[in-house]
């Protein structure tokens, strides 16, 4: 028991005492009782109404001036009232700061609430998205960017990449929006002008794309007089080495510009496939037949098909996808090795997985496995005729279907390569 309380305690009993000898002094014990309770009672809630009236009197900040259990409280409620008010500097403090600080930004910040309406944004975000104040505070976010990529980026959730927008208000220019969750259910919108990155992006891909465009036609015309060289008997024992490497590296080149253009392609094409129907495997059956010559002495390639749905999409980019895995596979695994494609599929989506008892790849270097020209044994991949861009032709092939590729490997023991599909992708 606290001294304040103990105070108390006496205090009561001290006024019970006097009461009962004033009583007994009067011959009136139960109305003195009486009348000392009830003047204790009365100076409770007198004490209780000053208390209420503190607390309802905003502007007053000292408590009232009491004594004993009462001026305990008082304090207590002081005290906590202070740390309150300290609580609410400091906090209206980091506000004014974070405010400050996202003003000066370069990008754009926009807070949002609970049910996706605009909170507060700095200038950046006033000048990239034309939101006015106070016109716009309040408004759903989707209400003034309508964009569909951006409507489908908040219904599906998944926040840990940004979308690229193009401007509403401005032509031309490309926007990169970015949702990060804090708080309880709020949300900040981050705001980029990324046209540059943009069009640099877009040199790159036209530049590739118009490269090989004329590579093919003087590649095309050496090969047809390698062949016609080769042709001749007498210079076939002449130069036939020369003229054979010659022709293996102007077949690998064109490989290269084929592999080249059709990754431009998929690069430019719109973020999603077409959902039409694909027999899955009818197209698997079709890849492992195709492949079956590439084999090598001993190898065996082994087709499973256990999943009783079939996937939607485009069928030439699916088998551009599974047939690159599979050459890969091959390539890469000894003689007397085995590759095993499974299909599978259920409600939560399907999977398409190529496994192999090949070289294996080293953990650090899985990451970097799906770039352009990456290759984990250089020397290997150039002599097994790899172009280096099959892989990124599987990852980008994948990601218009909404799906991604996932890489299981250990070195000296094999690899597999999974294509993870959604269960909207699915029939």
């Amino acid at each position: 028991m606290t001294p304040a309380w103990i105070t108390e305690t006496w205090r009561f009993i001290g006024l019970v005492l006097v009461a009962l000898l004033a009583g007994a002094a009067f011959d009136h014990t139960a109305l003195a009782l009486f009348t000392a309770l009830l003047g204790y009672l009365i100076w409770h809630v007198y004490n209780l109404y000053r208390l209420e009236r503190w607390l309802r009197d905003a502007r007053r900040f000292s408590p009232p001036q009491s004594d004993g259990i009462w001026a305990e409280v008082f304090h207590h409620y002081y005290r906590l009232q202070k740390r309150n008010r300290a609580r609410k500097r400091r906090l209206a403090s980091l506000i004014r700061e974070f405010r400050e600080s996202t003003a000066a930004m370069p990008d754009g910040a926009v807070v949002l609430g609970p049910a996706w309406e605009i909170l507060w944004f700095n200038s950046a975000a006033a000048r990239l998205l034309s939101l006015r104040v106070p016109q716009d505070t309040g408004q759903r976010i989707a209400n003034l960017i309508r964009h569909p990529v951006f409507v489908k980026y908040i219904v599906e959730g998944d926040f840990r990449d940004p979308v690229q927008v193009p401007s509403q208000k401005e032509p031309g220019k490309q926007l990169s929006l970015q949702l990060v969750p804090y708080g309880s259910s709020q949300h900040l919108l981050l705001v980029r002008d990324v046209t540059r990155l943009h069009h640099l992006e877009q040199l790159r891909r036209d530049f590739v794309a118009n490269a090989s465009h004329e590579l093919r036609s003087p590649l095309t015309v050496m090969a047809g007089y390698l062949d016609t060289l080769l042709d001749d008997e007498e210079i076939r024992k002449q130069l036939g080495r020369p003229l054979g490497e010659m022709q293996n590296q102007t077949d690998r080149m064109r490989a290269i510009v084929d592999d080249l253009l059709e990754l431009s392609r998929l690069e430019n094409e719109e973020s999603e496939a077409p959902s039409t129907l694909v027999k899955t495997g009818a197209l698997l059956n079709r890849v492992c037949s195709e492949a079956m010559p590439l084999r090598k002495a001993g190898q065996t390639l082994t087709l499973e098909v256990a999943g009783k749905h079939d996937l939607l999409g485009l069928e030439v980019e699916l088998y551009s996808a599974f047939s690159n895995l599979v050459t890969n596979a091959l390539a890469y695994t000894p003689e007397h090795g085995s590759v095993v494609v499974r299909f599978e599929s259920g409600h939560d989506g399907a999977r398409v997985s190529v496994k192999d008892t090949g070289i294996g790849i080293p953990p650090e270097q899985i990451p970097r496995i799906t770039e352009r020209f990456y290759r984990v044994d250089k020397g290997r991949a150039r002599k097994d005729g790899g172009t280096g861009l099959g892989l990124s032709i599987v990852k980008h092939a994948l990601s218009r279907h909404g799906a991604y590729l996932e890489i299981e490997s250990k070195p000296g023991e094999g690899s597999t390569f999974t294509c993870m599909f959604p269960s909207e992708r699915i029939i």
